[in-house]
């Protein structure tokens, strides 16, 4: 295995997420200068079918070309380079990987650089780190003469990602390319993972003692990783992760030490079985990384080993397939469902949307809340909390009432008949029990999408037909037919879209009021602006003023979505650009090259749409539109809004013109005429 530092390789996929651009633009760029001054780097080797370039070429290339939407592309070329033996098959891959993370964790352990010491220093600080090997002795042993250039490059990854913990999870978020098949099938949305972070946050808050979360899944750390980053540092948590042996569980372990979480490993025997005393909260991810092929009964006996530990100072949220945990079972998988559910710790069911598992995105997935029994309650009189999110996407206001309908569910008839469910409804557990279907109802969403589709045709072809002898206000619009087959794409988070890229914020000017004028200058957008989009006087600023007092001060730009969340959240699409956007108005920017699915207009009336109480903007929902589609619907908006003007200008005219009639004729300067006969009083002012 070659060691030398330098020999860092990069994909085109590489040099694409380095860039932060689309694939198909690194593949321009390469055909577009081949002629030029300043060509492209040629490949420095190809493997498997796959070219592969020098990671310092492509970044000297990306600095003396201002390509890209990087200017640190020379810091960050680390975290998505890699060693040249790295290249050579999925088993080195898989071993470099497993090395890099050891080493990452390492780092964070001893608080030293790693490059420094030589191979036997550092297998005896990572004996010294791990003396029982469950994390990362065996990774670093196995590495023999790579030991050296590995270290070297996780010093590197670590100063490019700004920190060891960074690093680690940069090399994680590759897992889709990275042959990581056990990560990558069972990688969970950010969306997923935060209602079950904060659902198990919540329920720990209840509960007397320490915050202890326990995943004894094969491998899990999504989870618990979540929970760390919801809590933040107002709380302490200790982590309880399964002591297995396979790759997986020991990256988990890995994971936490990276992140310096305080945890312990936890025993499980042959059967899965385990104990944990005193109040915890369980957290289960099914199928897990160390298993991802668990069918439907090893789910359930899995989730047995949970209950049958549990007592009633104990919690447990669960996600795993709605197929297992609330659609129709027959046969041995059937009876033990139903067997766990007679144990009365099943609280909560509640299915989910499609789109929570990356792998699957068709795939819907579904939450058991578990907690006390309620011995004392006769079984017949049991109930258990059930909830139908399958068609309802989960923005901030619906996880956060639905985490509140899953904490109530876990008190006595007293609590519940206290709460106002948003979502949930209460049912026997005898007759889920006695049912022969699902535990929860499946959605009809796309026949009711369908429906939806067939009524909004028909009224648009109507409203088409009643604007049309308004020929001077009429938009010319395009087409408009049911689709064949549903092409919705999922809502994003804002947050996701900034990290990736695909969104840009840009802050608001703290403007002198005093500077302000309503004759001449730069159109000026504020809180009056976006309050009354239509009303309010019009408001400029003198560039030359403006200027001087923000020499960093930026103008809008065509398409740039001017937003703010206070006293309600409201937004306006600034289509003509080079506006002054005054604080506290803000701006996000949809980036040309990688919109994402994202349309100006869809967002801010995505935004307006919003709560007047939810001021969190960067979790807030926005949806996206399919490729095909975006340029054709900006297209007809454009038309509308047009339209849209020209009423409001024809309103004007017409409040303006009542006006002056009445005012003159009231005052007895005009007189009215009939309109059939042209005649007038005989008598009068003319």
């Amino acid at each position: 295995m070659d060691t030398t530092t330098g020999a860092l390789r990069m994909t085109l996929s590489d040099v694409a997420g380095l860039a932060r651009v689309q694939r198909p633009v690194v593949s321009m760029w390469r055909k577009r200068s081949s002629a030029g001054p300043l060509p492209f780097p040629a490949a420095s080797e190809v493997v498997n079918g796959i070219e592969h370039f020098d990671a310092n070429h492509i970044t000297a290339w990306l600095q003396a070309t201002g390509r890209g939407n990087n200017p640190e592309a020379g810091n960050d070329v680390a975290v998505y380079a890699n060693l040249a033996a790295a290249r050579s098959g999925t088993r080195d891959s898989r071993q470099s990987f497993d090395g890099l993370t050891s080493l990452l964790a390492l780092k964070v352990v001893t608080g030293q650089a790693l490059a420094q010491s030589s191979p036997a220093e550092l297998l005896d600080a990572a004996d010294e780190a791990d003396p029982d090997d469950m994390f990362l002795y065996s990774e670093l042993e196995s590495l023999g003469s790579a030991l050296p250039g590995l270290a070297d490059f996780a010093d590197r990854l670590a100063d490019s990602a700004f920190s060891a913990p960074a690093a680690f999870e940069k090399l994680l978020a590759h897992r889709f390319k990275s042959g990581l098949r056990e990560q990558s099938d069972t990688a969970l949305t950010g969306t997923a993972l935060k209602l079950v972070a904060e659902t198990a946050l919540e329920l720990a808050a209840t509960l007397d003692g320490r915050f202890l979360f326990v995943d004894s899944t094969p491998g899990g750390s999504d989870v618990m990783l979540s929970i760390a980053a919801e809590s933040g540092e107002s709380r302490h948590l200790t982590f309880l992760a399964a002591d297995h042996h396979g790759t997986a569980s020991r990256l988990a372990r890995r994971r936490l030490a990276v992140h310096g979480a305080d945890s312990q490993p936890v025993k499980i025997d042959a059967h899965g079985a385990f104990a944990v005393s005193g109040p915890a909260v369980h957290v289960a991810q099914y199928p897990a990384p160390g298993n991802p092929g668990m069918d439907t009964q090893g789910v359930l006996s899995a989730v047995e080993n949970i209950v049958l530990q549990m007592d009633d100072s104990q919690r447990a949220v669960i996600i795993a397939p709605a197929r297992v945990l609330c659609d129709a079972l027959t046969g041995e998988a059937g009876n033990l469902r139903s067997d766990l559910l007679r144990s009365g710790r099943v609280r909560a069911i509640v299915r989910l949307e499609a789109g929570l598992l990356r792998a699957k995105p068709r795939e819907q997935q579904a939450l058991w809340v578990l907690g006390p029994s309620f011995a004392d309650v006769p079984i017949a009189e049991r109930w258990t909390m059930v909830a139908d999110l399958g068609a309802v996407p989960l923005s901030l206001d619906v996880s956060q009432d639905l985490i509140s309908d899953v904490v109530a569910s876990m008190g006595d008839h007293a609590t519940i008949r206290a709460h106002s469910f948003r979502f949930a409804r209460l049912v026997q557990t005898r007759g889920l029990l006695a049912g022969k279907g699902a535990l929860v109802s499946v959605p009809a969403a796309k026949s009711t999408t369908a429906a939806r589709g067939a009524e909004n045709a028909l009224r648009i072809d109507e409203l088409v037909r009643l604007l049309s002898p308004a020929a001077a206000a009429s938009p010319a619009l395009p087409g408009i037919e049911l689709a064949e087959r549903q092409t919705r794409m999922s809502p994003a988070i804002v947050q996701e879209m900034l990290t990736a890229g695909t969104l840009r914020y840009v802050k608001g000017n703290r403007v002198d009021e005093g500077k302000l004028n309503r004759t001449s200058g730069t159109r000026v957008i504020g809180s009056t602006e976006l309050l009354q989009p239509h009303g309010a006087a019009p408001r400029f600023i003198s560039l030359l003023d403006f200027a001087a007092a923000h020499p960093a001060g930026r103008l809008t730009e065509p398409g740039d979505v001017v937003f703010f969340t206070s006293p309600r959240p409201a937004a306006v699409v600034d289509a003509e650009g080079g506006a002054v956007v005054v604080f506290p108005a803000r701006i996000l920017r949809i980036d040309d090259g990688d919109p994402g699915g994202l349309v100006p207009d869809v967002v801010a009336a995505d935004i307006n749409s919003v709560p007047a109480a939810d001021k969190a903007w960067r979790n807030w929902r926005v949806r996206r539109t399919p490729d095909a589609q975006r340029q054709p619907l900006a297209a007809a908006l454009e038309q509308l809004h047009h339209g849209q003007e020209l009423a409001r200008q024809r309103l004007q005219q017409l409040e303006e013109l009542a006006t002056l009639i009445t005012d003159g004729v009231a005052g007895g300067s005009l007189t009215l005429t009939d309109p059939m006969t042209h005649a007038g009083p005989k008598e009068g002012t003319q």
